[in-house]
C-alpha cells in the first residue's frame, strides 16, 4: 500500500506499543503460568477467570505487535479503535468496583495508571487523526457485507448486556463469574463489535488479516484455557446448557476469525498477482 495512503505512525506510538506490549506479556501470564502470575495480580483471581484473562491478553499482545510491526495507519487505526474501547470499559468497571482492589499494595495503582494512559493515548491519537481517512480498502463481496453487520451487532449487544445486567447475561459461563469479571468481559465483545464494524465500513487488507487473527485467538484460547482448566479442577459441566452456548459463542468467533483470514490472505495474493 502507497505510504502516502497510509503513512507511518509517530515514533512515540511506536515506544507506546512496546511498553503495552510489555504489560501485556505479564497479561498472557495468567494462561502459560497462573501459579506464578496470580499472586501478583491487582485483585484475587479464581483459576478459570485467571486463564480466560489469561488468553485474551496473549491475543490483545500478538494485535499490538501486529501494530508495531506495520507502524501504519493501517491496521493501526483498527487497533487502537479496539484498544480504546477496551481501556474505556475495564477502567469505568474497576472504577466501579472499587472494592476488588487492595491499594496498600502496588499492583492495583499500577493497574489504574496502565489502562487510564493507555485511554489517554490511543484517544489521543484518535482525536487528532479524526479527519484522516481510513487506508484504501478492498471491497467486500456480498456475504460478507451482509454478515458483518449482524455479527457487530450481536457481538455489541452481548457486550453491553454484560455491563449493564453482568449476573444476568454471565449466567450462561461455565464457571461462575462474578458482576466485576462480567462488565470486564464484556470489553472484549464491545471491543470486537467495534472493530468488526469499523472494518465493514471500510476494510483495508491489513486491517482484515488484524481482526480476523485477534478473534481467531481470543476463540481459540477461550476454549483451550477452559478445557486446560478444567483438566485440573474438574468443575465444569460440559452438558449444561449454559456451557453449550458458551462454547458456541467462542467457537463462532474464533471459526469467524478464520474465514477473515482466508479472505485477507485472498486479498493479498490477488493484490501480488496483479
Amino acid at each position: 500500500m502507497p505510504a502516502s495512503d497510509n503513512p507511518p505512525f509517530p515514533a512515540v506510538l511506536r515506544l507506546f506499543s512496546v511498553v503495552v506490549i510489555i504489560v501485556l506479556i505479564v497479561g498472557a501470564g495468567l494462561f502459560f503460568a497462573p501459579v506464578l502470575v496470580k499472586p501478583g495480580w491487582p485483585w484475587a483471581v479464581t483459576p478459570f477467570n485467571a486463564r480466560f484473562l489469561g488468553g485474551f491478553y496473549t491475543a490483545e499482545m500478538v494485535v499490538m505487535a501486529a501494530l508495531l510491526v506495520w507502524n501504519r495507519w493501517s491496521p493501526g487505526r483498527l487497533v487502537l479503535v479496539m484498544a480504546f474501547i477496551f481501556t474505556v470499559i475495564v477502567s469505568v468497571a474497576s472504577f466501579i468496583n472499587l472494592g476488588y482492589f487492595n491499594f496498600g499494595r502496588k499492583a492495583p495503582w499500577l493497574w489504574f495508571l496502565v489502562y487510564l494512559a493507555s485511554v489517554a493515548v490511543s484517544g489521543l491519537f484518535l482525536w487528532r487523526a479524526r479527519a484522516r481517512p481510513s487506508a484504501k480498502g478492498v471491497t467486500l463481496n456480498p456475504a460478507w457485507r451482509g454478515y458483518m453487520p449482524v455479527e457487530s451487532a450481536i457481538l455489541g449487544l452481548y457486550g453491553v448486556g454484560l455491563l449493564l445486567f453482568p449476573l444476568t447475561f454471565g449466567s450462561i459461563w461455565p464457571w461462575p463469574v462474578d458482576a466485576f469479571h462480567a462488565q470486564v468481559y464484556s470489553a472484549i465483545f464491545l471491543a470486537g463489535a467495534g472493530g468488526i464494524y469499523l472494518v465493514w465500513r471500510s476494510a483495508p487488507r491489513e486491517e482484515l488479516l488484524v481482526l480476523g487473527l485477534a478473534q481467531f485467538l481470543v476463540g481459540l484460547l477461550a476454549i483451550l484455557g477452559l478445557v486446560i482448566t478444567d483438566a485440573a479442577v474438574h468443575r465444569i459441566d460440559w452438558t449444561a446448557t449454559g456451557t453449550l452456548c458458551w462454547l458456541a459463542l467462542f467457537g463462532w468467533i474464533g471459526i469467524s476469525g478464520v474465514f477473515k483470514l482466508y479472505a485477507a490472505s485472498r486479498y493479498f495474493s490477488s493484490q501480488s498477482a496483479s
